[in-house]
């Protein structure tokens, strides 16, 4: 009988769920601070999956969010700090009104200020459910790094953001835990395997920029303010579990001071010299090889050969860079790969016309040349980390045209349009590419072209013709519409559960197929026009 007068919308996604505006209710917060309380804590809002029953009947478009996490809120200690924070700024504004000078500077000292420690750990209870998250947190922080303080961006926002950074490049190079690399018009990306994870990130292009008018920086700076707290521990946990000095330190002696210096800090940004390493570190470098035993054990010998492949790939080499090269992206990659790198100006003052220097960067042509080193242009290097292998210079020289640089984070699958120089580079690396060259669809001009029978005239006269028993066969015909009809009869079996996958997945390989055909003809027409 109970169940006969139960009150309607008091179970379900009714309860499961509450609106933006009841949110905002509870909490006593403004939309701004409730936004900023989100990110912080990790809380997004979520579709239900009964959306009229959530919205108790109704069909307005609302956000919700789920009641629980809505209640989690409503412990924080940070919403305090918040309130006092719009308690401040009426007291300034009050002050600043009246003039009062002595009485600004006095409650600036008093200024409330939040602690994000606490919520770090609450969010990522351990190291590698941080690592996991890092992707983002570094794309956003590089970024950062690269634009010019406003109102909103504040100086010291930005130049922990450079700090931080520095530091992670810092333990790359040290750790040489960089595996692949790939240059785009967006920037520069960047994938590394840290404690088994491997982590993706990009960084921007070397380039001024001015004061950007048209993006909304509000929300981004809070989502930069946790990843600013979330990276300092991260990179603490890692200096440490190498032996490294954090903050780094390039000699043992430096003092405190020294490395408050604007010089000291230019030198760690430079990526150029080693960092001072601590020698009561008691760190095992397993060098020796593995017995490997198990299913497994091919793909593992293989990663653990890669990987001392690319700690080796430039060793004993010096490098010189020319001044309109990008020094940090050639830096970061050359020193992980085991080589030594400098420039103009450089804390490891080398100087070009030094004779240890074995290969010299440019990016313009040169007038003058030295007989005892290589030139290259700056793509080599990263070619040369993607092959895992020391490159031929000669397609890399200045002034020569440079060959496809090619994506290591896409795998060729059959039916893709794959460039004729990839399938080499991927036969030069000792992989089969034959289903690959199979599996790539043919232009009309390609496909085989079916002989037209040529009809003998009809000899006139008396004349004798040999007899044809029967006509020829059509039993290849009828394989063919056979064929055809027995696909359309398995097609007609699938459920309708899969129907709709299965049409989407026939839609999808027409779809790349296509694409892969106009890249073809794209590919064509570029090499005739280069050839006329």
């Amino acid at each position: 009988m109970k169940d006969r007068f139960k009150q309607k919308y008091s179970a379900g996604a009714a309860v499961a769920y509450i609106s933006r505006k009841q949110a905002l209710k509870k909490l006593q917060l403004t939309l701004k601070d409730f936004r900023r309380l989100c990110i912080i804590k990790g809380i997004y809002p979520h579709e239900p999956a009964h959306k009229k029953q959530a919205n108790k009947g109704s069909t307005a478009n609302k956000v919700f969010y789920y009641r629980k996490d809505i209640n989690f809120l409503a412990h924080e200690p940070i919403i305090n700090k918040f309130r006092e924070n719009k308690i401040f700024l009426r007291k300034l504004n009050h002050l600043k009104a009246k003039r009062e000078e002595d009485k600004v500077k006095k409650l600036y000292e008093h200024k409330p200020v939040y602690n994000l420690d606490t919520i770090v750990k609450e969010r990522y209870p351990t190291f590698g459910s941080a690592l996991r998250d890092l992707d983002d947190a570094l794309s956003l922080c590089f970024t950062f790094a690269m634009l010019p303080h406003t109102r909103v961006l504040k100086e010291g926002m930005i130049n922990d953001c450079r700090r931080l950074t520095a530091e992670f490049m810092h333990y790359i190079i040290e750790s040489q835990a960089l595996r692949n690399t790939f240059i785009s018009i967006k920037g520069i990306y960047y994938q590394a395997e840290i404690c088994g994870e491997k982590i993706t990130w990009i960084v921007p292009h070397e380039r001024g920029l001015p004061h950007v008018t048209d993006v909304d920086f509000t929300v981004l700076v809070t989502f930069v303010e946790f990843y600013i707290a979330m990276l300092g521990f991260v990179n603490f946990k890692l200096f440490q579990g190498i032996g490294l000095y954090y903050p780094p330190q390039i000699g043992q002696t430096a003092s405190a001071e020294e490395m408050e210096t604007e010089d000291y800090r230019e030198k760690i940004y430079s990526l150029a010299k080693p960092l001072a390493k601590n020698k009561d570190f008691d760190g095992v470098e397993d060098d020796e090889p593995l017995d490997l035993l198990g299913e497994d054990s091919d793909a593992l010998a293989q990663k653990i050969h890669e990987a001392k492949t690319i700690k080796s790939l430039f060793k004993g080499f010096v490098f010189y860079l020319n001044r309109e090269c990008p020094k940090e992206a050639l830096a970061f990659v050359i020193r992980s790969c085991g080589g030594t790198v400098g420039w103009e100006g450089a804390p490891t003052e080398l100087s070009e016309s030094s004779k240890n220097i074995t290969h010299q960067i440019v990016d313009r042509p040169m007038n003058k040349l030295e007989n005892n080193r290589l030139y290259i242009q700056p793509q080599w290097a990263f070619d040369c980390l993607n092959a895992r292998r020391r490159l031929p210079t000669d397609r890399y020289m200045p002034g020569v045209a440079l060959p496809p640089h090619f994506s290591p984070f896409t795998s060729e699958k059959a039916g893709d349009y794959i460039p004729f120089e990839r399938l080499e580079e991927l036969r030069s690396m000792g992989k089969d590419v034959s289903e690959l060259e199979a599996a790539i669809p043919k232009t009309a001009d390609e496909l085989p072209k079916r002989k037209k029978e040529v009809k003998a005239e009809p000899k006139k006269g008396m004349h004798v013709t040999v007899g044809q028993m029967h006509k020829k066969s059509k039993e290849k015909y009828h394989d063919i519409v056979e064929k055809t009809q027995e696909l359309k009869m398995r097609e007609l079996m699938i459920s309708k559960k899969h129907q709709r996958v299965y049409h989407s997945m026939k839609t999808q390989f027409k779809r790349n197929r296509n694409d892969a055909l106009k890249l073809k003809k794209k590919a064509k027409l570029a090499k005739v026009a280069a050839a006329e």
